[in-house]
């Protein structure tokens, strides 16, 4: 089969591999789609430490299952199917409670550390454990499908925050994910949706989905502009999807007291926050990791149109333009978002 492989750091080849055999437990998955997520971007470098070479990213996928395990009964040869992201042990502490994105042995489709190696599915084909796997309505694009994980991100996201209806969010960073997120707080009953970022076409695209209003940080203090909205309080959430020190901050001053900021970004390892603003102001802070469960619901919301995915959609391309797309994503080439991969 061919499979772009991440050969050295900033260093794609498409080749030849062997195709993989399904175990007892598993769907080998004959890919249609698969996303370029930004962690593969930043992981092109090296920088995350998560992508040792040689290895094959990509796990934001969807396809058609070419055959099953001799122990799966709930999928056949023919299904359209999409997959976690995450590997949970099934047995820990965590799995046993749902939480399997806190897994003490998760691994990741795609990903490749000291401790474990999961070949990804930039490649023609895959194989991920059945119980991972969640069928598709035969109606729904595959490239539609391979944004399923990111929009389960960002759900998983929210339903971490306390939003009530009609409360004032803010989401920081209008890349993917804040985007989704920015959707995903409407339908959970926000009354107003505030979008920051430094990027007026993104903010554009935020207002066409829903936003009420956007806050380009370069041009003026989104604070100041946001407290004005809010009767000099705040917002009553904060929703941060960029992962450095200054949207880290901007989203804790964006809030009201009392007010939660949850964190969702994750670039820089660590970041220095305002902890006397936390601390007097009793703000909390909510990590969100990955997601744990919303898959269904995800597949739900795209099949009906409450989330939108199209408009996120920059471009489809075949697997062999793949070294190509990721130097212009690692570029950060204007107006790019989601780039889609057909093997």
């Amino acid at each position: 089969m061919k499979a772009l492989v991440l050969s050295e750091y900033k260093k794609l080849d498409l080749v030849d591999m062997q195709k993989p055999q399904p175990g007892d437990d598993d769907l080998l998955i004959r890919v249609q789609a698969c996303g370029i997520c930004g962690s593969d971007v930043h992981g092109y470098d090296g920088s995350t430490g998560r992508r040792l070479p040689p290895i094959v990213m990509g796990h934001e996928a969807a396809g058609i299952v070419e055959a099953v395990g001799s122990a799966v009964t709930d999928f056949h040869p023919g299904d359209h199917v999409t997959f976690d992201s995450t590997v949970s042990c099934g047995r820990c502490f965590y799995c046993r409670r749902g939480l399997v994105n806190l897994c003490n042995d998760r691994e990741v489709i795609g990903v490749s550390t000291p401790d474990f190696r999961r070949m990804g599915a930039f490649a023609e084909y895959v194989t991920v454990p059945a119980r991972i796997a969640y069928s598709l309505p035969d109606n729904m694009p595959f490239e539609y499908a391979a944004l399923i994980e990111a929009v389960s991100v960002a759900v998983h996201a929210v339903s971490l925050t306390p939003i009530t209806l009609d409360d004032t969010v803010v989401v920081v960073g209008a890349g993917m994910i804040g985007l989704l997120t920015l959707q995903a707080a409407l339908l959970a009953g926000a009354g107003r949706v505030f979008v920051c970022d430094v990027d007026d076409t993104r903010l554009e695209l935020a207002r066409s989905l829903g936003a009420t209003g956007t806050f380009n940080s370069n041009d003026g203090d989104p604070i100041l502009e946001i407290r004005k909205l809010t009767s000099d309080r705040g917002a009553d959430v904060a929703v941060e999807c960029v992962g450095i020190a200054p949207t880290v901050n901007l989203a804790i001053e964006a809030v009201r007291k009392g007010g939660m900021v949850t964190l969702v970004g994750n670039v820089a390892p660590r970041v220095e926050i305002n902890l006397q603003s936390v601390v007097t102001r009793q703000v909390r802070l909510q990590g969100s990791c990955a997601s744990s469960g919303e898959y269904p619901a995800c597949i739900s919301l795209i099949s009906r149109g409450a989330i939108r995915v199209e408009p996120l959609l920059s471009a489809v391309a075949p697997l062999d333009e793949g070294a190509e797309w990721f130097r212009r994503l690692y570029a950060h080439e204007p107006g790019l978002l989601k780039v889609v991969l057909q093997p």
